[in-house]
């Protein structure tokens, strides 16, 4: 039998694990194959059950409810006890008004019912996911329309009271949570689909409809979104736009300045903004909306959004695969992109660190051990017997190369979800783990891992565990935990991190945004003259400064 049909033979089953093709540096001999062929035949489902990986993936939530459940979990029910934000930055308030009974009384009359001022209520707003900033904010309001919260920050323009927009509350880098007492304006009643043109694929929602939910949405239709995040379940597309989020669809689908076709704006005077075009094609003049994807509701508060819709793939498969080296990983990848092409929609690495705390923190089982790195690669097109005969040429050549020493594959749902689990659960596995420190970067990709090695061999034991993972789009999810909170081990970390990143060019906030936590290493990755701009755009917008402030941008000097 040949090596292609033994592959061919195992992919009828949906979740096999291929063959060691490489023993100590030797080729085993095909008569050994044709052996281990005969025995898989014998043991096709005890072997099948064996790489069941056990994951409860957590339903989601209605689109209607306050808060949407997480895909990734907190760590438990209720926030533990974290510092205040101010304390813990030293950061000053600004001269911002202070919520008064009549403001209250106000906001009431306009959106009766739908006012939060209760402490015990506010405690899970004023929080961030990771449970490493909180603010002090009073009031939270829930409008279901624009217009609603054009009367909100009409009103808050003219008393000055600051405002903090917020969706699903998954950002990872403080942005999301008010820094002191700014009012919390929250999108999650903002969930109508608004149309869908089942011809151009193109999509138009309320800000706060759910990802996971839009997905689902759009299935039913035969299409998908063009984003796919491991928080899924609970953030909102009005904050997957504010932050010009990546995902795991990027390399195939693109970033959201090229599919978000227009958006519904409202800006700190309370004027709406209507650029929700359904065009793919409109050069009139200046394209406002890039002004507002990834300004992290700094300049206007997203209520809507026109984005364009891939049909959805009609065969899917799903490659974990351990290699030795991470040479190993980028020459898979470049192999990859020449065998597998046009049907390539995802790969991600991720290192051994990584999944141990999702196998000891998660009891998530990895299928194949043993392996210093892991990739995932994903392949969706529209024919099944093309993509896996693609998919079989790509694996014959990286096993027998020696780019690859294990793997497994799967190609039902429920399967494929199971291995996804491994990637998209490592953020909920680290805060397991200890305090954690977050670095969202982008690097040439022959660069990615050396800033782990350098980050490992620099903090020593001070840290708990230095772990890599991310996108082979060039960007390194790069996280460090430590068992406390602790100044001299961040000291340790920035500026040294950005310092690093900058040395090759590279961006401190690949996808995250820089939120509160970063923006005073902008000038790591923009200059001088460029920070100023983007300060008289923000001046220009909201003269009083009163969205989302202490974010994004280091203060006008």
């Amino acid at each position: 039998m040949t090596v292609s049909s033994l592959v061919q033979l195992r992919l009828v089953w949906c979740c096999w694990t291929l063959p060691r093709w490489q023993m100590n540096g030797h080729k085993r001999p095909l008569a050994v194959w044709t052996s281990a062929t005969v025995q898989w035949t014998l043991k096709q489902k005890k072997l099948a059950e064996l790489y069941r990986i056990p994951m409860s993936r957590p339903s989601i939530l209605s689109g209607t409810s306050l808060l949407g459940k997480r895909a990734l979990s907190t760590t438990s029910s209720s926030p533990k006890e974290v510092m205040l934000t101010s304390e813990q930055y030293g950061v000053k308030r600004l001269p911002f008004s202070h919520v008064s009974d009549s403001d209250i009384a106000f906001f009431e009359h306009l959106i009766p019912g739908r006012v939060i001022t209760d402490p015990d209520e506010l405690r899970l707003f004023n929080v961030d996911w990771l449970q490493s900033v909180r603010g002090c904010s009073k009031m939270l309001l829930r409008p279901r329309t624009a217009a609603e919260i054009s009367e909100i920050l009409r009103y808050c323009n003219k008393r000055k009271l600051a405002v903090n927009p917020q969706g699903g509350n998954t950002g990872l880098v403080g942005g999301s949570v008010p820094v002191f007492d700014e009012i919390i304006i929250s999108t999650a009643l903002m969930n109508q689909v608004i149309s869908f043109n089942s011809v151009s694929g193109i999509l138009v929602c309320q800000a706060g409809c759910i990802l996971e939910n839009l997905n689902q949405y759009l299935e039913e239709l035969d299409f998908i979104m063009p984003l796919d995040l491991g928080a899924k379940g609970s953030c909102h597309i009005g904050g997957n736009v504010a932050t010009n989020a990546g995902g795991l669809r990027l390399l195939r689908y693109g970033s959201l300045r090229g599919t978000v076709l227009g958006l519904e704006v409202v800006l700190a005077d309370g004027s709406i903004l209507n650029c929700l075009a359904s065009l793919r094609k409109d050069n009139t003049g200046y394209d406002l909306k890039q002004l507002f994807i990834g300004s992290e509701g700094t300049l206007g508060i997203i209520t809507a959004v026109s984005i364009l819709c891939p049909r959805k793939p009609k065969s899917v498969n799903l490659v974990f695969l351990g290699c030795q080296s991470f040479s190993q990983v980028l020459g898979t990848f470049t192999t990859c992109k020449g065998m597998l092409g046009e049907i390539l929609s995802a790969y991600e690495f991720m290192d051994d660190k990584c999944m141990k705390l999702v196998e000891n923190h998660l009891k998530l089982s990895n299928p194949v051990t043993g392996n210093p790195f892991y990739i995932l690669i994903e392949t969706s097109g529209s024919n099944t017997v093309h993509d896996e005969e693609k998919l079989n040429n790509f694996l014959e050549h990286v096993m027998a190369s020696g780019l690859v020493t294990d793997g497994t594959v799967a190609t039902e749902d429920k399967k494929i979800k199971m291995l996804w689990s491994l990637r998209e659960r490592i953020t909920e596995a680290l805060t397991h783990d200890g305090c954690v420190y977050k670095y969202d970067l982008s690097l040439p990709v022959e660069r990615l891992y050396d800033l782990v090695i350098d980050t490992r061999a620099r903090l020593g034991k001070t840290a708990k565990n230095v772990v890599g993972y991310g996108h082979l789009d060039g960007n390194l999810h790069l996280n460090i935990t430590a068992e406390s909170y602790s100044h001299s081990l961040l000291d340790a970390i920035e500026p040294f991190v950005y310092e690093w990143t900058a040395q090759y060019n590279g961006s401190i906030s690949a996808e995250h945004g820089l939120g509160f936590k970063k923006k005073h290493y902008i000038q790591y990755s923009k200059p001088q003259e460029a920070v100023l701009l983007m300060q008289q755009v923000k001046a220009m917008l909201d003269p009083k400064g009163i969205l989302n402030p202490y974010k994004t941008l280091p203060a006008s000097s």
